[in-house]
């Protein structure tokens, strides 16, 4: 067992040691050559099933209509016999009790007898009518009414004299002729497919026999064509195994047994057709029945030529198959040396990549996997080198904060105690307020001076609001109302780091006028919300608000670029972050920056009415 796994780990190892352009080549050998065989070997065989069906059901039909043609000569032949018996007078003539005059015979010669020529001769299938009288006052007019002891001998007479059935079916092989006054002697001969009736009246009195002829070439026109066909034999196999066709057949002696044996067994089964061989020759066998004469038809046909052509368009097939398997390897063996070249376009290019050169050109184009892996690979880099400019600048905005906080920091102590000492004054003298206010001013002194992380819980903004909120007031005689409506579990949320204040600030700034501050006071409602797997939260103040073109102009400051916010804005206003909206372009560039383009502000307002803005954040 371990020799056979060191053996795989060796094929294995040798298997990913091949190139690509062998692995696929053989890939393709067994993808395509092996499922090509064994589905046209598959194709094949239905086939073969398919042409077999076809032509079983193809000679169904074929046996079907000759047996619908035996019927209608049958029919033919019984309606002959009905018109010749339905004629009365002939009845009458056969009938007769006395000797007829000459006048009445040519009376009767001159109608029902010219009848009953008419009858056969507008029949040319029809070979004979014989009407056998037994009234011997009846003279023997030629070629239809004879005296019945012309054929007493003969079996089939007595046959059709003893039946108990007044019609039967014969086949008459080499008869005589009627009128033969020596038929010891006699050599003519006819076979015949007969219909034989008994005729009785009136008052069920036997007349006679009537007897319709039909040469037995006409009757089965097929079994005795004259048209040669060495790949089928078409006979009629009676009762006793005798057979009627003049089609010459190769099959031995033993095999015409076995075939006669398996006829007679597929008949005893309900089957109607079988397949047998001889001496190596497959044949197919279609069984037809005639149960008014009680005969077989038989068509036996050659599968030879059959099996002939479908090896033959096997044979062609395959040639075919080979010859394109041959073709599409040698073009699939360019086009993988075509991609193959693309790919060692691509290693390379991603070689130095790694080796940092991010500026690489890749000389790779199209529309197939490797192109599109080119143009991913083409995007990531881009994408990278936007993420170096992004880590650059925020590296950037890091440092300048933090240097910015170390300025501010520059004494913090010496103003933090100056605050105090303030405090604990104000509070000596019972100036409550001033003591207040002194607390809040602390309070964002070290919330602005204390840069340890960027983010913080939002619980830290809203006290950091509420202090400027409180200070503010002293300035505005307490006509500013901070309405927070953030449940308690979002005041955990981690969000950037005086993302709010300057929201809140420019509400305060810009919100103010007259007609409110005398009449009613500004309300800023702080509102935190989750929707969509995003955190919100909402800035709305019943203020001044914007008018539409002011608020179309501030949208476009917040999403265009930095050289053009510097172009637009003149530079004596860069510093005014009221007048220029450079605050709230700030916070937005910062959600941006630390959480993805999709965050960041959206501000709505209407004159004289609120301004809302919305800050969206990842939850």
């Amino acid at each position: 067992m371990k020799r056979l796994f060191t053996l795989l780990d060796r094929l294995k190892h040798a298997f990913d040691s091949l190139s690509i352009q062998t692995k696929l080549i053989g890939a393709y050998i067994l993808v395509f050559l092996v499922p090509v065989i064994v589905l046209s070997n598959y194709l094949f065989n239905e086939f073969y099933e398919t042409t077999i069906k076809d032509i079983i059901k193809e000679n169904h039909f074929v046996m079907e209509s000759e047996i619908q043609e035996m019927t209608n000569k049958m029919d033919i032949m019984e309606r002959t016999a009905q018109l010749t018996v339905s004629d009365d007078k002939l009845l009458d003539y056969a009938s007769t009790d006395r000797d007829l005059p000459v006048s009445e015979l040519m009376e009767f010669e001159s109608t029902s007898y010219s009848y009953l020529q008419r009858v056969l001769f507008n029949n040319p299938d029809i070979a004979n009518i014989h009407f056998f009288v037994s009234n011997q006052y009846v003279n023997e007019i030629w070629p239809v009414i004879y005296k019945e002891a012309r054929v007493k001998e003969r079996s089939w007479y007595k046959e059709a004299f003893e039946d108990k059935e007044s019609v039967i079916w014969k086949i008459l092989m080499n008869e005589k002729d009627v009128l033969d006054r020596n038929p010891v002697e006699s050599k003519q001969t006819n076979s015949y497919v007969s219909f034989i009736r008994k005729i009785n009246y009136p008052s069920n009195r036997y007349l006679g026999i009537i007897k319709v002829d039909m040469q037995i070439e006409d009757f089965f026109s097929r079994a005795y064509s004259n048209i040669l066909d060495r790949q089928s034999l078409f006979f009629i196999l009676d009762k006793h195994n005798d057979q009627y066709t003049n089609m010459t057949t190769t099959f031995s002696e033993s095999t015409q047994n076995k075939m006669l044996a398996e006829i007679r067994a597929q008949q005893t089964s309900g089957n109607t057709s079988f397949l047998f061989s001889d001496e190596g020759s497959e044949y197919l066998c279609v069984i037809g029945h005639i149960d008014k004469l009680n005969v077989d038809m038989v068509n036996v046909i050659s599968l030879q030529a059959t099996y002939s052509k479908v090896d033959h368009t096997r044979n062609t097939v395959i040639l075919v198959v080979a010859v394109l398997l041959i073709l599409l390897a040698i073009t699939t063996f360019f086009m993988q040396s075509i991609v193959l070249k693309k790919l060692h376009i691509l290693r390379d290019s991603m070689k130095k990549v790694r080796k940092g050169n991010f500026n690489v050109d890749i000389q790779v184009k199209g529309g197939d996997e490797v192109g599109e892996l080119a143009h991913h690979f083409r995007q990531m880099l881009k994408k990278i080198n936007e993420l170096i400019v992004e880590a650059v600048d925020r590296s950037a905005a890091t440092k300048e904060a933090e240097l910015q906080s170390l300025r501010n920091q520059i004494d913090a102590h010496f103003l933090y105690n100056t605050l105090e000492n303030l405090k604990m004054l104000a509070e000596i003298e019972s100036q409550y307020t001033i003591s207040d206010a002194l607390t809040s001013l602390g309070s964002i002194m070290r919330y602005n001076l204390r840069w340890t992380n960027d983010r913080v819980q939002l619980r830290h903004e809203i006290q950091h609001i509420e202090h400027y909120i409180s200070i503010m007031n002293i300035r505005y005689d307490d006509k500013l109302m901070l309405d927070i409506e953030i449940p308690d579990l979002y005041m955990d949320h981690e969000i950037l780091k005086m993302s709010l204040q300057p929201i809140v600030e420019n509400a305060v700034k810009h919100g103010i006028y007259t007609d409110l501050m005398k009449k009613d006071m500004l309300r800023i409602h702080i509102h935190a919300f989750i929707l969509e797997e995003s955190f919100y939260v909402e800035v709305t103040d019943n203020g001044i608000g914007v008018s539409a073109d002011k608020l179309r102009n501030l949208r476009e400051k917040l999403v265009i670029n930095d050289e053009e916010f510097k172009a637009a804005i003149p530079e004596d206003h860069m510093t005014k972050q009221g007048s220029s909206g450079i605050g709230l372009r700030n916070v937005n560039q910062r959600i941006q920056m630390y959480y993805g383009y999709e965050n960041g502000l959206r501000i709505e307002s209407e004159q004289g009415e609120y301004t809302k803005v919305k800050v969206k954040m990842p939850l």
